[in-house]
């Protein structure tokens, strides 16, 4: 009954008979049939998992934890590893689509594939963006990484985000968390949210990405050049990879209104994926510039966490992340 809490049969007769009033192993033993060795392995396990201990009269005697408390701890316990691997797997997921995500990228730069447009300019991309604008119907996601966003480019996109959501586009945009950190940015998400959008924020983001009605997607061909140009893609395989990519990430980023409680000692999600970076051996430079932060922010923030882990090195620092927890042991 209790196999799924991760008790076997014995362990849990053994602590059936405890909470009805068995305390030593003898009586134990005789009142359940069972082998002494048996029964001290069920005790081993079941002190393992908390659920009995030594009583505070006799420490001769055993106590078995009222399972209005145990049996409670050992359910979170199960649901924060469920967690865990529901991330590691969102992680995962991510990580695999990326791959192919850049892969793809680089392939369609010189591909005649018809199903991939390249624009080379940044006047053709927004007069191309400005025309699938209006073509799209239903669906509008986006990944707006470079952090705070120019006065220029929040006033030439209000009308055109306006237009599309009275049309009844659903839109939802994930930016960088370093927006929160920026009043006028912080301010037009909030207004897109006002509007009918919804806004989420991550640490970083791979690509700035468009996917409009999940039958086009536009990604620049330079992560870190937008201004270099960009690709179109129809593709129904490489559009599946994208949408899948967005999902993944949308499923851990942050409502842009969910407050962020900070615990005292631990690394805000910024710190993570700043850390993350460092221990793959990327300069400040190239961290800046993914977590959408001014080039002396990203040195600020690295040098903070080569001090808070005592590290000389980038890949000391990783070593350290990883003993201390603030990083998985293998790669994702």
């Amino acid at each position: 009954m209790l196999d799924l809490l991760g008790f076997d049969p014995v362990a849990e007769s053994v602590y059936r008979g405890m909470l009805d009033g068995l305390d030593n192993v003898a009586d134990i033993c005789r009142q359940l049939d069972l082998p002494e060795e048996a029964v001290r392995t069920a005790l081993t396990r079941l002190s393992e998992m908390a659920l009995v201990r030594a009583s505070t009269r006799d420490p001769d005697q055993l106590h078995a934890v009222s399972p209005h408390v145990s049996l409670e701890t050992l359910i979170a316990e199960q649901q924060a590893e469920l967690a865990a691997r529901q991330e590691r797997l969102q992680a995962s997921r991510a990580a695999a689509a990326r791959l192919i995500l850049e892969y793809e990228g680089r392939r369609a730069a010189g591909s005649s594939d018809p199903g991939v447009k390249c624009l080379s300019d940044l006047d053709t991309i927004r007069d191309h963006l400005a025309v699938l604008n209006g073509q799209v119907t239903k669906e509008l996601l986006t990944f707006a990484p470079g952090g705070p966003q120019t006065p220029d480019n929040m006033r030439a996109s209000r009308p055109l985000n306006q237009q599309l959501l009275e049309r009844g586009v659903q839109m939802r945009t994930i930016y960088l968390d370093s927006i929160r950190s920026d009043r006028d940015t912080l301010d037009y998400a909030c207004w897109l949210e006002e509007q009918g959008c919804q806004v989420r924020t991550v640490p970083s983001l791979p690509n700035r990405v468009i996917i409009y009605d999940r039958k086009v997607a536009v990604i620049a061909s330079d992560a870190d050049n937008t201004a270099a140009g960009a690709v179109q893609l129809s593709s129904p395989g490489m559009l599946a990879v994208l949408h899948s990519l967005f999902e993944s990430v949308w499923g851990s980023a942050i409502p842009l209104r969910a407050l962020t409680p900070s615990d005292p000692g631990a690394l805000t999600r910024q710190q993570s994926e700043a850390l993350r970076l460092l221990a793959l051996g990327h300069t400040d430079e190239v961290i800046a510039k993914r977590l959408g932060v001014s080039p002396r922010t990203g040195r600020r923030i690295a040098s903070g966490l080569m001090t808070h882990l005592d590290a000389v090195s980038r890949f000391q620092a990783g070593v350290y992340a990883v003993q201390k927890g603030y990083l998985p042991s293998t790669a994702d």
